[in-house]
């Protein structure tokens, strides 16, 4: 075997590029070889290429073979869909070397085919992006159930082009673009694409590999909707044999129901402890309500239906006090229905023994937080004997609540007089009842309530305020609206921080209702930049660091430009092919560095809510540090 067949054994053994194998030739020629050795070694080049093809080839499919048998061990244990389609996405453009991948489902109900699945893409709009069919190539793949290719998207007329498609492809930079049909039996159920932002040809392998991938999509799909028809058989299953249990245990749970009934009155229980007591024995949720169905109040004691839910009214020589609520048993066998009437007529009992006591503590509850409001200068020590008597907590941090019934927005119309004034004595009367078990204070004000709450270990203004909105809402069963102040220490030795404490709520709770989110509890730091309006102290920096800090930090430790990207992307209209203009980088510049930002500030970072917050932050951040003097000229 000569020395140059060694030298194509030696490049083949180590993988050369095929550029390698030109230079055994060179070196003959430069050497003055004659011509039939140079032949020798042209036909021994030739073969060693034709082998190194060989080998390439082998390699490829081995390793598209890899990734066939890796999405086949996937659908073995199919738990998550969405993981499965993710993974079949990713592999394919692995394989075929895209830039981007994505999967398209058929909506039969809308007649088109939307985005299901995307891998590489950095356009908002070609994500939400919806395909009619036979609109674009994805659409006419969905239509005729054949892949079709091209390596130049805009000037291929084969398939219909719509501005909604062209603009979203077009945002997205996309070039060439290969779809393959997602088939189950005769019917296309969706599209596997891969596409790159530069023209290319797509070879009859690489649309073979591609319709694989997209088969195994298609059983993924198919395996998911029959384990979903599964487990809705078994959960239909479960519920007959929770109703025969149910049926047989009924004469069991009144007699349970009747001793339990007694044994609260017995020892002096509450209203809550009755609706526990009664949830637990009907197998719903029972809770008390201070409003009354029409029908339940003339009912004449019985529990009637409501919908979904059963009411049976509280009442006591023709006053009613409110109704027992039975939800999540739509279905109530006789015994059931006098077991929710007997412990409506145990609540009246309960509600009229201790009414009086209880109207007598809340006034005086009120009464103290009346001071702390309109005279601070009261001699502390007698603020302090006060709360003592009440059992109220005057050391540790307290938060200022406004609360107000919102049954209509801020533009809805007025209550009549009545109504109005009905709601805040019910409103009052929730609240107090909250403070007394909260340890802290509230009294009627402004059309409203106010409360003096104590923070709990580990719970913050905002949350306190949460808690309270969805407490005082379910009690009454309408939308209560608190907003809450920042935390105020020890009020009963500050009370001149108090009434301060109590206007800052009072803003907040007005922000809350002209953002017509009635019913929610919010303190400054869950508006985001609109508390920044609210709040005395404007924690501007701290705005910043929450919204983009991750994304400035990592600019500061790796010396990119994702803050200078990010703004050029919202200056755009979020368009990558403008932003990259902007920036005079490729468009997979861009691609790559919006993908990293994403990881920095999460999946959603491109909805509306938080795209407005990220411009305004980048806002401030630019203001509050201008770029050097030597970097204010550079692109």
């Amino acid at each position: 075997m000569s020395h140059e067949h060694v030298s194509y054994l030696e490049l083949l053994a180590r993988g050369a590029a095929t550029e390698a194998y030109d230079r055994p030739v060179l070196l003959a020629r430069a050497s003055g070889a004659g011509p039939e050795e140079l032949a020798g070694l042209e036909e021994a080049k030739q073969l060693a290429l034709r082998v190194r093809a060989e080998l390439e080839g082998r390699r490829r499919r081995e390793a598209e073979l890899s990734a066939l048998f890796a999405t086949a061990h996937d659908l073995a244990g199919l738990r998550d869909l969405d993981a499965v389609l993710r993974a079949i996405v990713q592999r394919a453009r692995a394989l075929l070397g895209t830039e981007v991948a994505y999967l398209s489902l058929n909506d039969p109900a809308a007649g088109d085919t939307y985005m299901r699945v995307t891998e590489g893409s950095v356009s908002a709009r070609f994500q939400q992006l919806r395909l009619g069919m036979g609109e674009g190539l994805g659409g006419l793949v969905a239509q005729t159930a054949r892949p079709y290719v091209t390596d130049d998207y805009f000037h291929d007329e084969r398939f219909q082009h719509t501005r909604t498609i062209d603009t979203a492809v077009r945002d997205e930079g996309l070039v060439a673009i290969l779809g393959v049909p997602l088939t189950l039996g005769s019917q296309v159920i969706g599209v596997l694409f891969a596409a790159d932002r530069r023209a290319r040809v797509f070879g009859r392998e690489q649309v073979a590999l591609l319709g694989s991938f997209a088969a195994h999509a298609a059983v993924a799909i198919d395996t998911a909707n029959l384990l979903a028809e599964t487990r809705s058989a078994l959960a239909e299953l479960e519920r007959a044999n929770d109703i025969i249990r149910e049926h047989s245990a009924v004469i069991e749970r009144a007699s349970e129901v009747h001793d339990r009934l007694s044994e609260l009155v017995l020892r002096g229980g509450g209203v809550q402890d009755v609706a526990d007591a009664v949830s637990e024995v009907l197998g719903g949720a029972v809770e008390f309500t201070e409003t009354t169905a029409g029908p339940a109040r003339h009912a004449g004691g019985h529990a009637v239906r409501d919908g979904d839910d059963w009411v049976a009214a509280v009442s006591a020589g023709g006053e009613h006090l409110g109704a027992l609520v039975l939800r999540g048993r739509p279905d109530l066998d006789p015994v059931d229905l006098r077991t929710l009437e007997r412990a409506a007529l145990v609540t009246s009992l309960l509600l009229l023994a201790r009414r009086s006591a209880g109207e007598a503590e809340q006034r005086v509850r009120g009464e103290l937080l009346d001071d702390l409001l309109d005279a601070p200068d009261r001699d502390r020590r007698l603020l302090r004997e006060r709360a003592a008597r009440l059992r109220a907590d005057s050391d540790a941090p307290h938060v200022v609540l406004a609360a107000r019934i919102d049954r209509a927005g801020p533009d809805g119309g007025s209550e009549p007089p009545g109504r109005e004034s009905a709601d805040r004595q019910r409103l009052w009367s929730a609240a107090s009842h909250l403070a007394a078990t909260r340890r802290g204070l509230a009294s009627a004000r402004d059309g409203g309530t106010v409360l003096l709450l104590p923070l709990g270990p580990g719970e913050d203004a905002a949350e306190l305020a949460r808690q309270t909105a969805a407490q005082l809402g379910g009690a009454l069963r309408e939308p209560v609206t608190v907003g809450a102040s920042a935390p105020v220490r020890a009020p009963l030795d500050h009370p001149d921080q108090v009434a301060g404490a109590y206007q800052e709520a009072r803003r907040c709770l007005d922000a809350l209702r002209v953002l017509h989110r009635a019913g929610e509890g919010a303190a400054a730091e869950d508006l985001g930049f609109l508390g920044l309006l609210l709040a005395d102290g404007r924690d501007i920096g701290g705005f910043v660091e929450r919204t983009i800090g991750q994304v400035v930090a990592y600019d500061g430790r790796r010396g990119t430009d994702l803050v200078r990207t990010l703004d050029a992307y919202f200056a755009s209209g979020m368009s990558p092919a403008r932003t990259k203009d902007d920036l005079h980088v490729h468009v997979n510049t861009v691609a790559q560095r919006l993908e990293r930002v994403g990881r920095l500030l999460g999946p959603d970072w491109q909805s509306p809510p938080r795209a407005l917050e990220i411009q305004l932050a980048l806002r401030l951040h630019a203001l509050a540090s201008p770029a050097p003097a030597g970097d204010r000229g550079r692109p």
